[in-house]
């Protein structure tokens, strides 16, 4: 199922954004939907996962007390509302879906991980932070 990320955009450190994920294929309550980002250079991450079965939400522990990720079901959208955005969060945030959130611990901090069954990743949608 092929994902759209809409809302990135250019903001001041401490500034936030609402980013979106919606798809005209498949209604997303149906899937576990993960946000990750790559920055230029560096591998992609996961940022946060919503799960399936009970909406149990997760994050990787630098988005943890700054981003919110959250379901519209009418609007067939899952949201990542991004508070206190740092220039280290400059990166292309893209959506997919997914059976079910994991997550790893990379030098002590959590990371969502995506399954082997991730669906492809969006085009994205690009996100600077500038200090």
């Amino acid at each position: 199922v092929q994902l759209v990320e809409s809302g990135g955009g250019l903001v001041q450190s401490g500034g936030s954004l609402r980013l979106s994920c919606t798809s005209s294929e498949a209604k997303l309550t149906e899937y576990a939907v993960i946000w990750s980002r790559q920055a230029s250079g560096k591998e992609r991450e996961g940022v946060s996962c919503i799960d399936l079965i009970d909406e149990r939400i997760y994050y990787s522990d630098f988005a943890k007390g700054r981003f919110t990720i959250s379901r519209d079901h009418a609007k067939n959208t899952v949201y990542l509302q991004m508070t206190g955005l740092q220039p280290e969060d400059t990166a292309i945030y893209s959506c997919a879906t997914d059976l079910l959130c994991d997550w790893t611990v990379i030098a002590g901090q959590r990371i969502i991980s995506p399954s082997n069954r991730v669906g492809p990743w969006g085009q994205g949608t690009q996100v600077t932070v500038a200090s």
